[in-house]
């Protein structure tokens, strides 16, 4: 029998978190599921544990080489047969309820895709915060492209909704062989939901906490770096040839795109400044004074706020 819900987790050496991710996702009440483990060639105790769940209840795809974020997913979902696929990082988990409400959300609406709050979990505390405020998602019953484009603007905001997680009808992503680009690193997951959009798929609000966002202080997952911005800037190029957009996600996605061009700039410039190269900074600066501007704010502060408008990782990440 076909499962209600798919949960696909890429894990690279996630033997301290997979077994929880796991649980929360066998957890789910009122809806059938199957867990898709992929394995990125890790090194530690990852695929063991993954393996040490029933197979009827866990199917684990050990890969013979290194894809990153992308492909690992891109794995899963290939892998997937339930009737809604949802994406869970190794190093999160998501609340009992949460499938249900948002499968439910997105029927009623007539929706193909659905998300929902997040809660910012910081392992070793207690505390634990939504990522939006209620008021604001239940405000808004659906994203448009044009919505998603503008809350994925380099330098605005504190959260971006690059950090929801969306969920998916399976066959709509086949229907329109919506996957990962395997080639970024980073910002994979805004061009694959971009490209839902873009097709057409109506995204549902459910505006209630339903996926754990766990934090471990003093980690480090991803380092920005000007050639991820410039992967960014080329596959936003190729998600404008390959889709047609209206004139509000044009506006949007021009925006977009000059952020990214100013964050390209400024990283540059910070590590000319950091390499004491001083003639590259000042050539830098006259190409793009946009990013002199960004010096008017402490370096290390300036980068946290370019980092977080950026979904990258479990920390506050930058240039080293």
């Amino acid at each position: 029998m076909q499962p209600d819900v798919s949960f696909v987790i890429a894990a690279y050496n996630a033997e301290a978190s997979i077994a929880r991710a796991i649980d929360s996702a066998l957890a789910q009440r009122g809806v059938s599921t199957e867990v898709v483990v992929v394995d990125d060639r890790s090194s530690d105790g990852t695929v063991e544990l993954a393996r040490a769940y029933p197979p009827e209840q866990v199917r684990v795809i050990a890969l013979d080489c290194n894809r990153g974020p992308g492909g690992a997913r891109n794995a899963g979902l290939d892998a997937a047969t339930g009737r809604w696929v949802a994406v869970l990082d190794s190093d999160d988990s998501v609340h009992p309820e949460r499938l249900r409400r948002m499968i439910g959300r997105a029927e009623a609406r007539g929706a193909r895709i659905v998300v929902d709050n997040l809660e910012v979990v910081r392992d070793g505390s207690a505390a634990r915060e939504p990522m939006f405020a209620p008021q604001i998602l239940e405000a808004r019953p659906e994203i448009t492209l044009a919505d998603f484009i503008a809350a994925n603007i380099m330098f605005e905001g504190t959260f971006s909704y690059g950090y929801l997680k969306p969920v998916f009808e399976r066959a709509f992503l086949e229907r329109h062989r919506i996957r990962y680009d395997e080639a970024l690193r980073i910002g994979e997951d805004y061009i694959l939901f971009a490209s839902a959009l873009a097709r057409g798929g109506r995204c549902a609000v459910e505006p209630s906490v339903g996926y754990a966002y766990h934090i471990r202080e003093g980690s480090i997952s991803r380092v920005l770096e000007p050639a991820h911005v410039e992967a960014m800037l080329k596959a936003d190029a190729a998600f404008l040839e390959n889709h047609a957009l209206d004139a509000e996600a044009l506006d949007a996605q021009a925006r977009r795109t000059r952020s990214l061009r100013r964050a390209a700039s400024f990283l540059q410039l910070v590590g000319h400044l950091k390499d004491r190269a001083p003639m590259r900074a000042v050539r830098t600066a006259l190409r793009d004074p946009a990013a002199l501007r960004h010096l008017r704010m402490p370096i290390e502060a300036r980068l946290r706020r370019l980092v977080s408008s950026l979904p990258l990782g479990k920390a506050a990440i930058g240039p080293g």
